[in-house]
C-alpha cells in the first residue's frame, strides 16, 4: 500500500496538462520569457503541489536549473517538432529558483494557479503572484523565510522636468529630478527633489547610495525623438550602468491625483490622522516640486494602499544627496565594494564587503552593505565612528564576549517583526524573541564593563549603546513575563512550541485526557508483547505513523506467524504495520483528542502572537542598535587582525592626503600574495595630481584603486591598512578604470569610457578624488593621447581634483612641466641582461612607486612572462624598434603638446643667438690664431654654451628627442 501511494505521488507530478484546452488558454497569454525579463511559472496545486513552466520558460529552466535539455517534454500534437516545451519542478526547485530569477538575474516573476473549480486536467489558470526586484512583498514569506541575508530591496520611481529659469539660465541642459523610493521590507518611503545634468550624475550617485533594484520610470513615444524621449533614453543607459530593472509606466500615474487623501492613510501618526486638506501643511514632503509625481506613481505601483497591513505603519523622509559622499557606478566597480570585478564570488576577500564582514547577524551585513555605499562627509559622525572602532579595538575580551556569546545568537528582528505585522508569525518567532530578551542582561553587563581610557569614550558608548539597550530591557520585562506564563518553555528542548496546558483549563482538561490516552497504549503495548513473546522496543515497535496513527510494527520474519487477532494495516521494507481492536481505539481517542487540542490551543496562539505583536516598536529599535553594534565590532576585529591604523581624517578642503605603507585590503588577502605597501602624499596646489607610469602588470592599477579603497575605508568609520594616515573629507570618489565593453547594448569600449569619463568631468570639484586608469587605449594612439592630455589638464587646471592618473602615455609626464602640481610617478621594475636563451633580458616587477617617469612600458617583456613563443617576440621586438626610430625621425611634433615645443624652440633660439654673438665678438677682436688652436677655442666656447643651458635642455623631453634624432 505504501509503495503504491508513492506510485500515484509520481503520477500526479507527471501530469501535465495534454488537453489541447490548455494549450489554447497559454498560446493566448501575452507574450512574455526570461529572455524579456519575465519569468512565469504554473503552480500546480491538486495531489502532490508541483509548479511547472512552459514555452520559453520551460526552456530556461532546463538550462539554468537542470543544465540539459532532457527534461523537457513537449505537448500537444507534433512532440518535439511542433509541441509546447514543459518542464516541471519540486517545490523547493521552483523556490530556489525563484529566489535565484529576483535576485541574481534581476527578472520579473508571475505564479499563475488554478482557477477555482479546476481540478489535476486544469486548463485555466489565474495570475496569482507578481513580483519583481524591487517588489518582493507578494513572495517575501514564500521565499526569504529562511534567508536572512536578503538585502532589503528598494524600488524607486523617477519624474523628469524641465529646471527652474532661475537654475537652468547658466546651463540649459539642467534637469530638475523628483524621485520617490520605497523599502518595503523596513516600511520606508523616501523622495528626493534635485537639479542634474544631461548625464544624470547626481542620480547615479543617489542610486548606487540607495541600492536601488528597480526603477519606475514614465513611457516614451514610439518616436522617441522629443527632448523628453532622449532625456528617458540616457535615464535607461544610466540606470543600466547601475544594474537596475527598469520598468515603464503609463505618464498618467505621474500625477499627484489623490495624493493628499491616500499618502497620510499610509503614514504612521501624527501625520495619518491629518486630513486630505491639511496633508501639504503637515508632511513637507508633499510641497516638493517634482518628487509627489513620483511617490503618487510607487505607491500606485507596489498597491501599498491594498494591503490593510500597511496603513498607518510607513514613515517618509526626505533624502539629502549631499549627507553621503558620491559614488558612480564605475567606481563601485573599480574599489571592489560588494561585488568583485572579476566575478569571482567564491572568495569572500575578493570585495570590500567580504573583507569587513565579521557580522555575527544579517541585520548587521545588511548595514555593512550600505555603509560602504553612503560613505560619511559629516566630520563629527565619522570621528564618532571611529572612536567606537578604537573602543573595541583595544578591548578585545569584550569584543569577543559580545561577538560570540550575544550577537551570534541574535536573529534577524526586523525580519521577525515584519512577520508579525502580516499576522504570519508563528510561537518559534515569539520564543526566538524572548531568548534575545534573556540576552540584553548579560550584553548590557559587557558593554558597561568595556574598558575605556577616556572619561569621552565612555559617555560615547553610553550614549549610542547602553542608554537604549537598557531602555529597550526595560520595555521587554512584560514580555518576558508573558511568555513565561504562557509558553511551555520545557518542551523547547524538544523543538516543540506550545502553550502551557495550566494557561487554560480546556488546555489543561485536554491535556489530562491526552495523557490517560498515552498510559493506555503504553499499556497495550506491553500487553501485546507479552502476548506474542516479544521484547519491547527492540522488536515490537509503538510508533505514530503517519499513515495508520498509532501502531505496531514487526519484521517480516518476526510477523510470519502473527495471530489472526491482529489486524495487518500494510507492510513495506521496514516491516509489518498491525494493530488490534483496543489500540486502535486508544489510537483513534489520541487523534481526536489531539485534534482538538491543537485547536482549542491555535486559539492562545493567536492571541500570544497578536501580544508580542505590539512590542514591535521596541524590537525595530533594538535590531537597529544591535545592527550597528554589530557593524562596530566587525570593523574592530578586521582592524585588529588585519593591522589596521585608526585614520586622522580632517574637514572636507584640507591640503593633504599622506598614507605611509598603503595596502590594498582585498589584495592583501589574497593566498599567496605578499603585498608590497606604498607611501602616498598628495597636498593640495604641490602634487594633488598625479601622474603613475610603469610596466604592465607592475601594479599601477593596485596602487591607485587602493588609494580610492583607503579613502573609502576612512570615511565609513574603519581603520585603515597604513601604518599612518591622514586625509581630508572627499566629497566622491570617481573613477575611470578598465575598458568594460557593452557590446550587447550597442556601446563600444571606446564609448563606455567616454561615457565615464564625461561624468567626470562633470561632476567632480576640488574636494573629489578622481581615479582614471589607462584613459584612451580605446581608440587610435594619437587620439587616445589628444585625449589623456586634454583631460587632464582639465581636471589639473580647472577643476583641481585630487587625480591619479595611471597611463602607458609616456609623453603625458610632459604635463609636470605645464602644471607646477602635476607629479610624475612609475612603478619600478628591475630589468637585467641575461644569457640563458636567446633572448634579450629579463624583467622583475618590484612594484614599488618612486618618483619620476618610467622609460618604457614593458609589454614585451610582459608578453615572456606569458610564454610567447620566442619567434614572436623577437619579431615583436624588431617591429618596436623600427616604429619607434620612424616615429621618432619622422613625427617628433606628434608625441609632444604645443607648449613643450614652443618652450624647445625657445631654448634652441636661445642658444644659437649667445654662441652667435660670442663669434661675433670673437671676429672683431680679431685674433690671430693657428686654425687648430681656433677650432679648440670654439668647441670650449660651444661646450661652455651647451653647459649654461643644460638645466633648460634636460627639462625639455621635445629638445632632448631632437638632439638624439641628430
Amino acid at each position: 500500500m505504501s509503495q503504491m501511494y508513492g506510485k500515484e505521488k509520481d503520477t500526479e507530478r507527471d501530469a501535465d496538462p495534454t488537453d489541447p484546452g490548455f494549450i489554447a488558454f497559454f498560446s493566448k497569454l501575452p507574450s512574455k520569457s526570461p529572455d524579456s525579463g519575465t519569468l512565469r511559472l504554473f503552480h500546480r496545486t491538486s495531489g502532490d503541489a508541483f509548479y511547472a513552466a512552459y514555452g520559453p520558460d520551460a526552456l530556461f529552466v532546463a538550462q539554468h536549473v537542470y543544465h540539459t535539455n532532457s527534461v523537457i517534454k513537449y505537448l500537444g500534437a507534433g512532440g518535439r517538432s511542433a509541441g509546447l516545451p514543459s518542464v516541471s519542478l519540486k517545490t523547493s526547485v521552483a523556490h530556489i529558483l525563484l529566489r535565484d530569477a529576483l535576485t541574481t538575474k534581476q527578472l520579473r516573476v508571475e505564479i499563475w494557479v488554478p482557477e477555482t473549480g479546476q481540478g489535476k486536467k486544469c486548463v485555466k489558470f489565474r495570475l496569482d503572484k507578481e513580483a519583481s526586484p524591487g517588489n518582493l512583498q507578494a513572495v517575501e514569506d514564500l521565499l526569504f523565510v529562511n534567508s536572512d541575508f536578503v538585502s532589503s530591496p528598494i524600488v524607486m520611481a523617477i519624474k523628469i522636468a524641465t529646471a527652474p529659469v532661475s537654475e537652468s539660465s547658466s546651463q540649459a541642459k539642467l534637469k530638475s529630478v523628483g524621485v520617490a523610493f520605497a523599502d518595503t521590507t523596513s516600511r520606508e518611503l523616501g523622495v528626493s527633489d534635485f537639479i542634474d545634468n544631461d548625464l544624470f550624475s547626481n542620480l547615479e550617485s543617489l542610486v548606487i547610495q540607495l541600492s536601488v533594484k528597480e526603477a519606475i520610470i514614465p513611457t516614451g513615444t514610439a518616436s522617441g525623438t522629443t527632448d523628453r524621449d532622449i532625456d528617458l533614453n540616457k535615464l535607461k543607459a544610466v540606470l543600466d550602468r547601475c544594474g537596475v530593472v527598469v520598468s515603464e509606466r503609463k505618464p498618467s500615474e505621474f500625477t499627484v491625483k489623490s495624493l493628499n487623501h491616500d499618502l497620510p492613510r499610509l503614514l504612521e501618526s501624527p501625520a495619518s490622522s491629518a486630513s486630505s486638506v491639511d496633508a501639504s501643511a503637515t508632511i513637507p514632503q508633499l510641497a516638493l516640486s517634482t518628487a509627489p509625481s513620483a511617490l503618487s506613481a510607487l505607491i500606485l505601483y507596489l498597491s501599498l494602499l491594498n494591503d490593510p497591513t500597511n496603513h498607518g505603519m510607513y514613515k517618509i523622509r526626505t533624502h539629502d544627496l549631499s549627507q553621503y559622499m558620491k559614488l558612480d557606478a564605475s567606481a563601485l566597480r573599480a574599489l571592489n565594494l560588494v561585488e568583485a570585478s572579476n566575478k569571482m564570488a567564491s572568495n569572500q576577500n575578493t570585495t570590500l564587503f567580504g573583507v569587513l564582514n565579521k557580522c555575527k547577524t544579517a541585520q548587521g551585513a545588511r548595514l555593512l552593505g550600505t555603509w560602504l555605499k553612503q560613505p560619511l562627509v559629516n566630520l563629527h559622525e565619522i570621528h564618532e565612528r571611529q572612536n567606537l572602532v578604537q573602543i573595541f579595538a583595544e578591548d578585545t575580551d569584550t569584543r569577543r564576549t559580545l561577538q560570540d556569546e550575544y550577537l551570534k545568537a541574535m536573529p534577524d528582528l526586523h525580519r521577525i517583526c515584519k512577520r508579525f505585522l502580516k499576522s504570519v508569525a508563528t510561537l518559534e518567532d515569539v520564543v526566538r524573541v524572548y531568548q534575545v530578551v534573556l540576552k540584553l542582561t548579560g550584553m548590557i553587563e559587557s558593554l558597561s564593563q568595556t574598558q575605556v581610557d577616556e572619561e569621552d569614550s565612555s559617555a560615547l558608548l553610553n550614549e549610542r549603546y547602553l542608554k537604549d539597550i537598557k531602555e529597550c530591557e526595560t520595555n521587554l520585562e512584560k514580555y518576558g513575563e508573558m511568555v513565561e506564563q504562557t509558553l511551555d518553555l520545557k518542551e523547547l528542548d524538544n523543538h516543540n512550541y506550545v502553550i502551557k496546558p495550566d494557561y487554560d483549563p480546556r488546555l489543561q482538561e485536554l491535556a489530562q485526557k491526552l495523557t490517560e490516552v498515552r498510559d493506555g497504549l503504553d499499556k497495550e503495548h506491553r500487553r501485546a508483547g507479552e502476548d506474542l513473546d516479544v521484547e519491547l522496543d527492540k522488536k515490537l515497535h509503538l510508533e505514530n505513523n503517519q499513515v495508520y496513527g498509532y501502531c505496531f510494527r514487526l519484521t517480516k520474519n518476526d510477523a510470519k506467524n502473527l495471530p489472526k487477532r491482529y489486524i495487518e494495516l500494510g507492510t513495506n521494507k521496514g516491516g509489518v504495520f498491525f494493530t488490534n481492536p483496543r489500540l486502535k481505539q486508544h489510537a483513534e481517542d489520541f487523534k481526536e483528542l489531539s485534534t482538538t487540542y491543537a485547536r482549542t490551543q491555535s486559539g492562545l496562539v493567536k492571541e500570544v502572537i497578536q501580544i508580542a505583536a505590539t512590542y514591535v516598536t521596541v524590537l525595530e529599535t533594538l535590531n537597529n542598535i544591535v545592527a550597528h553594534l554589530d557593524v562596530i565590532l566587525s570593523f574592530a576585529h578586521v582592524s585588529v587582525n588585519g593591522q589596521y591604523v585608526k585614520p586622522l581624517v580632517e574637514q572636507k578642503g584640507s591640503s593633504s592626503l599622506i598614507l605611509k605603507e598603503a595596502r590594498h585590503p582585498c589584495l592583501e588577502m589574497q593566498d599567496g600574495i605578499d603585498f608590497i605597501p606604498n607611501d602616498v602624499e598628495m597636498i593640495k596646489d604641490k602634487t594633488e595630481f598625479q601622474i603613475i607610469t610603469g610596466p604592465n602588470m607592475g601594479g599601477k592599477s593596485t596602487y591607485i584603486r587602493q588609494v580610492g579603497v583607503i579613502v573609502l575605508m576612512a570615511q565609513i568609520g574603519c581603520f585603515v591598512p597604513c601604518t599612518s594616515a591622514q586625509l581630508p573629507v572627499f566629497d566622491s570618489i570617481l573613477c575611470r578604470v578598465g575598458a568594460g565593453d557593452s557590446q550587447l547594448k550597442g556601446v563600444s569600449t571606446f564609448m563606455a569610457e567616454m561615457l565615464e569619463t564625461a561624468t567626470i568631468l562633470r561632476s567632480a570639484t576640488s574636494d573629489s578624488l578622481v581615479i582614471i586608469d589607462e584613459l584612451g587605449r580605446g581608440t587610435s594612439t594619437y587620439d587616445g593621447f589628444g585625449l589623456a592630455w586634454a583631460i587632464s589638464e582639465h581636471i589639473a587646471s580647472q577643476i583641481h581634483a585630487f587625480c591619479l592618473f595611471a597611463t602607458h602615455f609616456h609623453e603625458l609626464t610632459s604635463l609636470d612641466q605645464q602644471i607646477p602640481h602635476v607629479k610624475n610617478l612609475h612603478v619600478v621594475a628591475h630589468v637585467t641582461e641575461t644569457h640563458k636563451t636567446s633572448r634579450d633580458q629579463d624583467i622583475a616587477l618590484l612594484y614599488k612607486v618612486e618618483p619620476g617617469v618610467s622609460d618604457q612600458s614593458f609589454g614585451i617583456h610582459v608578453a615572456e612572462l606569458a610564454n610567447f613563443p620566442e619567434d614572436v617576440i623577437k619579431l615583436a621586438r624588431k617591429n618596436a624598434r623600427e616604429l619607434e626610430d620612424f616615429t621618432e625621425a619622422e613625427n617628433p611634433d606628434k608625441i609632444f603638446s604645443p607648449d613643450v615645443i614652443e618652450d624647445g624652440i625657445s631654448t634652441m633660439k636661445m642658444f644659437f643667438q649667445t654662441w652667435s654673438s660670442s663669434r661675433r665678438q670673437d671676429d672683431d677682436e680679431d685674433i690671430d690664431m693657428e686654425d687648430d688652436a681656433s677650432a679648440q677655442d670654439q668647441l670650449a666656447i660651444l661646450k661652455k654654451h651647451v653647459s649654461d643651458l643644460q638645466p633648460l635642455i634636460q627639462g625639455n623631453q621635445w629638445l632632448q628627442s631632437i638632439i638624439t634624432t641628430l
